[in-house]
C-alpha cells in the first residue's frame, strides 16, 4: 500500500469530490485545502483526510497545504468572466506552481478545458493559461483536457440534462450544432489517478474524452431517448451570443446564468479529442472509452428524471381548479355589474381573459420549475413553503370572483384582491431567491393584481352602499 500524500484542491467541488475517495482506495494519504470546514464535513470520506484551512490566494496556507505532498492536483477553477477574474486565475496558478516548486512536489495534475486552435472564449482561455502558468513552474505538471463531463453532479450535466427534460423542444443559437467529445466522470477518474504516475520528463498537455463525437443538439435528443422522455425537436437560429442563451438557462434549468455563461463560452467551438497520447502511456479506462448513452445512463441512476413533470402537472391541476371556480362565479353580464359605475382606467371586458390566460399559464410553468429546483437540491423546507403560498394564493385568486361578483361585497372584495397582490408579490420574491429569471416572469401576476386592487377600490369608491339585486 502506498504511503504517498495526495493534495487535493478543489475538493468540495464536484471533480475533486469524486477524485478524494477514489485515492484513498488506492491507498494514497490525502490532504484537501479548503476554505469551508462545513462545507467538507457533509461529504461522506470527510473524517478519512487531513484537512488544511484556507485560501488557495494567500502564500502560508497554499505553502502549508503543500509541504510534504507527493502528488498535488490543482482543480480550482472560476465560473466566471473578465479581465479582473482571468488575472485572479493566473496569479493563484502561479502561486500555487511556485509554492509546489518550493515544496519539492513531483507531479501537479490540473484539469482543464478541450479547445481548438485559435480564438477562444474567456472561459477556456483561462484554463488554457492557467495549464502554460503551471507547466511552467519547474513541477512536471500533465494538463488533462476534458470536454463535457456526464456526471450526476457536473455542472455542465445538469445543464444538459434539465434542458432536455424540461423542455420538449427549442429553438436554439447556432452553437449547439458544434462538435463536442464528452466524458464519462468514471473515465476522467482514471485519467486523473493515472496521471500521479507519469515519467517526471513529462510535462505537457493531454486531451482526454469518450468514445462519442456529438453535436450538443443530438446530445439533447440522446439523452431523452435513454431516459425515455420521447423525441425532442430542436431547431437553430443564426444566433451565437451567449447572454440571451444564459438567461434561457437560468430560468429553464437549476444553473444560474452567471455560470452558464462561461459553459456557453465553452460550446461556441468544437471541442474534440485531437491525440491520445495519453491512453498509450497509462492505458485507456477499463473497459474501454465509455460512450455517450452508457455515460448518461450512470449518471442518472438513482436519481428522479420525471420530478419535472410531476410538479407542473400539481401546479397545472391547481391552475386550472383556479380558474374554472373563478370563472364559474364571474358574471361580467349580469344586471348587478353592468349597473356598477366604472372608473375610466377600467380594460376592456375582452382583455381580462386574454391577460388571464396568460398569467395563468405563467404561474403554473413558474411554479413547477421552481418546486422541481428545490425538490431537486434538497431544500424540502422551502419548497413546502413556497407550496403553501402558491394555494394560499391560488385560494385567494378564486375567492376574490366569488366575493365580488357573487356576494356582491365590494369593501371586502378590495381586501381580498389586496391580499392577493401581497400575496401575489410574495410569490415572485420567492421564486427570484431560486432563480432570478423566475422572479422576472412572475412579477407581471403581481402587477396586474396590484391594478386589480387599485381597480375594485376604485369601483367600490364609485358605488357605496351597493347591495344584492
Amino acid at each position: 500500500m502506498s504511503s504517498r500524500l495526495a493534495l487535493v484542491t478543489g475538493a468540495t467541488g464536484y471533480v475533486g469530490s469524486q477524485l478524494v475517495p477514489i485515492l484513498l482506495e488506492n491507498g494514497w494519504r490525502v490532504r484537501v485545502l479548503s476554505r469551508s470546514r462545513e462545507k467538507l464535513e457533509k461529504l461522506p470520506w470527510a473524517d478519512r483526510v487531513e484537512v488544511v484551512l484556507g485560501n488557495a490566494d494567500v502564500q502560508e496556507d497554499v505553502a502549508r497545504a503543500l509541504a510534504g505532498a507527493d502528488v498535488a492536483w490543482y482543480l480550482l477553477h472560476s465560473m466566471g468572466e473578465g479581465g479582473d477574474l482571468l488575472e485572479q486565475e493566473r496569479q493563484l496558478a502561479s502561486l500555487f506552481g511556485a509554492e509546489a516548486a518550493r515544496a519539492g512536489v513531483g507531479r501537479l495534475v490540473y484539469l482543464g478545458g478541450l479547445h481548438p486552435e485559435g480564438e477562444l472564449s474567456e472561459h477556456l482561455r483561462s484554463r488554457v493559461e492557467v495549464g502554460e502558468v503551471l507547466m511552467a513552474s519547474g513541477v512536471p505538471t500533465a494538463v488533462l483536457q476534458a470536454g463535457v463531463v456526464i456526471g450526476e453532479g457536473s455542472t455542465s450535466f445538469r445543464m444538459l440534462r434539465h434542458l432536455s427534460e424540461r423542455l420538449p423542444g427549442a429553438i436554439a443559437p447556432s452553437w449547439i450544432t458544434n462538435r463536442i467529445q464528452p466524458i464519462a466522470v468514471a473515465d476522467l477518474m482514471h485519467y486523473l489517478v493515472a496521471a500521479a504516475e507519469l515519467p517526471d520528463e513529462v510535462n505537457r498537455t493531454f486531451d482526454i474524452g469518450g468514445s462519442d463525437v456529438v453535436r450538443y443538439c443530438d446530445m439533447m435528443k440522446r439523452y431523452a431517448e435513454v431516459v425515455g422522455l420521447g423525441p425532442r425537436l430542436v431547431i437553430t437560429a443564426p444566433v451565437t451570443t451567449p447572454d440571451p442563451a444564459a438567461h434561457w438557462i437560468g430560468l429553464v434549468t437549476p444553473v444560474g446564468a452567471g455560470v452558464a455563461r462561461p459553459l456557453i463560452g465553452s460550446l461556441l467551438h468544437d471541442t474534440i479529442v485531437k491525440e491520445r497520447d495519453l491512453d498509450d502511456l497509462v492505458g485507456p479506462p477499463p473497459g474501454g472509452h465509455t460512450g455517450f448513452d452508457d455515460a448518461v445512463r450512470a449518471a442518472v441512476a438513482g436519481t428522479d428524471t420525471r420530478r419535472w413533470r410531476r410538479m407542473l402537472a400539481r401546479t397545472a391541476a391547481g391552475v386550472a381548479a383556479t380558474a374554472v371556480l373563478g370563472s364559474i362565479a364571474t358574471t361580467p353580464n349580469s344586471r348587478w355589474y353592468r349597473r356598477l359605475r366604472k372608473p375610466s382606467f377600467q380594460p376592456p371586458a375582452a382583455a381580462f381573459p386574454l391577460v388571464w390566460t396568460l398569467l395563468y399559464a405563467d404561474i403554473a410553468v413558474i411554479s413547477a420549475l421552481v418546486l422541481a429546483d428545490l425538490g431537486e437540491e434538497g431544500r424540502q423546507e422551502e419548497q413546502r413553503a413556497y407550496a403553501i403560498a402558491l394555494a394560499v394564493n391560488l385560494a385567494l385568486n378564486a375567492g376574490w370572483s366569488w366575493v365580488f361578483f357573487r356576494g356582491h361585497r365590494l369593501g371586502p372584495a378590495t381586501i381580498v384582491a389586496a391580499l392577493l397582490a401581497v400575496s401575489s408579490a410574495d410569490l415572485a420574491r420567492r421564486a427570484a431567491k431560486v432563480s432570478p429569471q423566475r422572479g422576472v416572469l412572475l412579477a407581471p401576476y403581481a402587477a396586474w393584481t396590484g391594478f386589480a386592487t387599485v381597480l375594485t377600490a376604485a369601483i367600490a369608491a364609485r358605488n357605496p352602499g351597493t347591495v344584492r339585486r
